[in-house]
């Protein structure tokens, strides 16, 4: 076989590769958002407001646990107001966190929430949140931004506790861009 026909050969090969490389990369959110589904990791809460299911109390308590995360981009402060509380499953009960805008611009920010044990995400349900809409701060300016929710008295009797975890993220680009398209 020629050297022409072998850097033909390699050449075919890599942009063969190459293409397959970026169709996997796109690939990829489907089929994590599918690998969570299937094993239930990640915690993943529905964000949809209103979808909230009238449940009996029970006497049962647990622990709820408070995070808060910054992405290693966002400069704001950002914690919750309370570590932990315990709770009565079928209870509807009410926290908040709080944000503080550290730069000297505008910022638009958006939570983005995980529950761990996986399992105990579909008996959290967030009557109202502030990680269901964007939240803006001027340079300096500082929120709490309030959480409304309920744990449905049918969770496991092995689950405890459950860790409700936020990560903050600075969204102001995205949210410059979507203002300038709907002008």
């Amino acid at each position: 076989m020629s050297q022409t026909a072998n850097h033909k050969k390699l050449v075919t090969q890599l942009l063969i590769g190459t293409v397959a490389m970026f169709g996997f990369g796109f690939a990829l959110v489907p089929l994590y958002d599918v690998f969570c589904d299937i094993t239930g990791i990640n915690g993943k809460v529905d964000l949809t407001p209103g979808k909230y299911l009238a449940t009996t109390a029970s006497q049962r308590e647990i622990k709820i646990q408070f995070i808060a995360v910054n992405n290693e981009t966002m400069p704001w402060a950002f914690k919750p107001t309370q570590g932990s509380m315990q709770i009565k499953l079928g209870k509807t009960y009410q926290s908040s966190y709080l944000a503080k805008n550290l730069t000297d611009k505008y910022m638009v920010a958006q939570a983005v929430p995980s529950v761990s044990p996986f399992e105990a995400a579909e008996y959290l349900q967030k009557v109202d949140c502030f990680c269901f809409n964007r939240q803006p701060l001027e340079a300096g300016e500082q929120r709490e931004m309030g959480l409304t929710f309920n744990v449905l008295a049918g969770m496991p009797a092995h689950i405890k506790t459950i860790t409700l975890s936020y990560t903050l993220f600075d969204i102001t680009a995205a949210s410059s861009a979507a203002l300038a398209n709907n002008q």
